[in-house]
Parts: C-alpha cells; sequence; structure tokens
C-alpha cells in the first residue's frame, strides 16, 4: 500500500523546484495532486507528466499573494473533491539587499508571498483540511529563519514568522484534527539558489558550515515532506525538520 493511497494534496510553488518534487513524490506515493504556481504554464506542464507517468494530478495559476487566486484555488478543490488531506505551502521567493537598501516595495513583495500567502493559505484551507479528519499543513520555512546571512534579512524575517506560525496553528488546529508542521531547509540547488551557488568562493564558504559537506535536492526535503504527510507521523504536531546537512547543529 502506497503511504497517500486515496488522499488529495495540495502544494504551491509546484511548477518547480522543491514544490516540484514533492508533488511528484506525493504522486508517487499515490495522492491526487493538485500542482499550483504562479507559473500556470509550468503547473500545467508539471501535472500533464505526471499524468503521463499513469499518476494523478491536476493544475492551477495562483498567486498565493493574491487572495482572490486563493479563494478560487480552494472554491475550485471544493467542487472536485470532498477534502483535502494534504496542504504543502511551498510558494516562495527572496530578492537580495543589503537590508539598508532594501526598499519598501521588495520587502512588500517578499512579504506578500512568503508570509501572507502561508496565512492565506493555512487560514482558507481550514475547512478542507479539517474534513478529512486527519489532516497535514505542511509549512515550508527555512534555516535562515533562524540564523542571519548578509543580504537576507527579508527573506529571515518572514521564513523566522513561518516558523512561529507553525507553533501556533499546532496548537489551534489539532482540536480539529489538523497537524501542523514545518521544514526548514537549507542550502537546496535550485533555480532560486544557483546564482550564488555557482559563485566558487560563496559555494565553499557554505560547504565549509554543512556537516556532510554537499548541498541538498529536491528529493533530500520531499523525502522529510512525505513524513509529515503520511500516517507516519500521527502523533507530530508543532515540529520543525531541518533539511539541512547538518548545517544548524554546528551553530
Amino acid at each position: 500500500m502506497k503511504r497517500l493511497s486515496g488522499k488529495i494534496a495540495v502544494v504551491t510553488g509546484a511548477a518547480a523546484g522543491i514544490g516540484l518534487v514533492i508533488a511528484q513524490e506525493f504522486a508517487r506515493e499515490g495522492a491526487h495532486v493538485y500542482v499550483t504556481d504562479v507559473n500556470g504554464d509550468g503547473a500545467d506542464a508539471a501535472a500533464k507528466d505526471i499524468n503521463a507517468k499513469g499518476l494523478s494530478a491536476s493544475s492551477m495559476a495562483v498567486d498565493v499573494s493574491r487572495g482572490q487566486d486563493v479563494t478560487a484555488m480552494f472554491q475550485k478543490v471544493a467542487t472536485e473533491q470532498a477534502k483535502i488531506h494534504v496542504l504543502v505551502n511551498n510558494a516562495g521567493l527572496n530578492v537580495r539587499s543589503d537590508f539598508r537598501h532594501l526598499s519598501d516595495a521588495d520587502w512588500v513583495k517578499i512579504r506578500e508571498v512568503n508570509l501572507d500567502g502561508v496565512v492565506r493559505i493555512a487560514r482558507d484551507g481550514f475547512d478542507l483540511l479539517k474534513a478529512a479528519g486527519n489532516g497535514s499543513l505542511i509549512n515550508v520555512a527555512s534555516i535562515m529563519g533562524h540564523r542571519g546571512l548578509r543580504q537576507l534579512a527579508g527573506y529571515s524575517a518572514t521564513k523566522g514568522a513561518v516558523s512561529a506560525l507553525t507553533r501556533a496553528l499546532a496548537i489551534e488546529y489539532a482540536p480539529f484534527g489538523i497537524r501542523v508542521n514545518s521544514l526548514a531547509p537549507g542550502f537546496i540547488e535550485t533555480a532560486l539558489t544557483d546564482r550564488f551557488l555557482r559563485n566558487p568562493a560563496i559555494r565553499k564558504a557554505l560547504l565549509d558550515q554543512i556537516a556532510m559537506r554537499r548541498f541538498g535536492d529536491g528529493l533530500d526535503v520531499a523525502g522529510p515532506a512525505l513524513f509529515l504527510a503520511s500516517d507516519d507521523s500521527a502523533y507530530v504536531t508543532g515540529a520543525e525538520i531541518a533539511v539541512d546537512g547538518g548545517m544548524m547543529a554546528g551553530l
């Protein structure tokens, strides 16, 4: 029996990177996955690829920074499904800038996706998660929510807030049968990190801080996500799993 057989999962920011691999792995484990992303064409392509493998997926263009998009997404899911078993808050972005030069517009851009979007998804998806009776809400935070790094202050602030929100919602949602946990990836090789990981000096400096002496990939994050999505974590809520090769342990 596959671990997510018969379950309905929604993954945001799933057209590429970590979100795409999570969606693919959930589908392989038997879930019907809603692949959502601000890049609608990318979401369509991802869902098409999943279905071509004999698995099950749908796609939607969703900008989590727009309340109307989030409302429309859950309305659509509700017309097709009676419940959501797994909801993954993965959509995120970063604008690298020294904090003293961070514009109001860039701060709002970061906050609207990384925090406001997480709030909307967690709040507006409540009824469908509750209907499952054993729903799992997974927020993708970051180790940057717990440490500082130059030009990432805005990103760190929003991801730290996601970690705090996760703990609070774990308490609030537990009476309704909903578990709320977070993943805190370290340096995962994706399009989001490619620009600075290509710099040899930066790459070496970061690798020297990672106990396992390698960067992660999408599967490294998808495995813990699958654990949190499945009944294997039935007694786990309010937890955060660092997926960072031991980077935080060495601080």
